[in-house]
């Protein structure tokens, strides 16, 4: 099979959209060839669907649902792929002081189902207890056997905000074996890109507004970098006139306020869709606090009132 593609100057951008992981997915491809950029997309799909039935939890059979089926019974042997996902998903728990945690599975839905027969908060109380179940510390890995134990019964993992950046991170890396020296993965708004455009200039993205999702604030132009968005207009609430978002406090068990939305912009797509929603548990200070101390991570918070707040590393004009 021919990896690299004959050199041509007549390239241009081709472009596939598909829903994959319950997301819609965009990945474009710089080449001159339409049938050799097909079969490098078709490539990333068929990687991108390979890490879909590891991580999903709509399927009984994958290592995910194993791992929860024996929450507070006995550990249970993953791929390695696997187990390194939840190591490093527990440094950035660990990092975010718990406001990033796998273990959020255990979420009854009934309660934060955001959706028009949402009306009232759950009772505080009762959210208190129900997240009690999510915590980070009481995932157990054995390096040696390769094995995850979740300590309690009931616990459950999942990796919603982090799933879509690694399956974007792994797809680069397989259409880059391939010979593809440009192009995006569009993972639903969280985006890898490398190299350039046709023209040999950087990818030009759209940061969302958050009162119009389709219509872009600012945009930045960037090469070899990944960007993430994590936004309160994409499922939220409406309570006694206050907007309260999807994204829920795994310390209180309430949705998060105040903020409309949080883009991360870093080298890795893994790290910037795991960074988007802690920022917005943590609050602007402490968030943007904690943004400022990692090397190589930018972003950018707009709150409820439209006012824009950035880490030091980043300047809109």
């Amino acid at each position: 099979m021919q990896l690299t593609e004959p050199l041509t100057i007549n390239t241009v951008v081709h472009r596939q959209s598909m829903k994959l992981m319950g997301n819609r997915f965009e990945i474009s491809v710089v080449a001159a060839d339409e049938g050799w950029a097909a079969g490098r997309i078709r490539e990333a799909v068929e990687e991108i669907q390979r890490i879909e039935q590891l991580l999903t939890t709509y399927n009984d059979s994958s290592q995910t649902n194993q791992v929860n089926a024996m929450a507070g019974i006995s550990p249970v042997k993953v791929d390695r792929e696997v187990f390194d996902l939840i190591s490093r998903s527990i440094r950035i728990s660990s990092v975010t002081q718990g406001a990033f945690d796998i273990s959020y599975g255990s979420i009854d839905k009934k309660l934060w189902n955001f959706d028009k027969t949402m009306t009232a908060l759950p009772d505080p109380s009762l959210a208190k207890k129900m997240v009690r179940l999510i915590n980070y510390r009481n995932i157990i890995l054995d390096e040696k056997s390769c094995t995850v134990f979740l300590k309690e019964k009931g616990m459950r993992i999942g990796f919603g905000g982090i799933g879509k950046g690694y399956a974007a991170e792994r797809a680069k890396l397989v259409m880059q074996q391939n010979g593809v020296t440009s192009g995006i993965v569009n993972a639903s708004g969280d985006l890898v890109a490398w190299g350039t455009q046709p023209d040999g200039k950087p990818w030009t993205i759209g940061i969302a507004d958050p009162d119009a999702a389709h219509q872009p604030f600012s945009y930045m132009n960037i090469t070899d970098m990944a960007v993430a968005t994590s936004g309160n207009y994409e499922k939220f609430v409406m309570i006694g006139g206050k907007k309260y978002s999807h994204t829920i406090d795994p310390k209180t068990g309430l949705p998060v306020t105040g903020i409309k939305s949080v883009t991360i912009i870093c080298p890795n797509a893994e790290i910037a869709d795991a960074m988007a929603t802690p920022v917005m548990i943590m609050g602007i200070k402490t968030g943007l606090d904690m943004i400022n101390q990692v090397k190589g991570i930018g972003c950018i918070i707009i709150d409820d009132n439209d006012t824009i707040y950035t880490s030091k590393n980043i300047r809109l004009t």
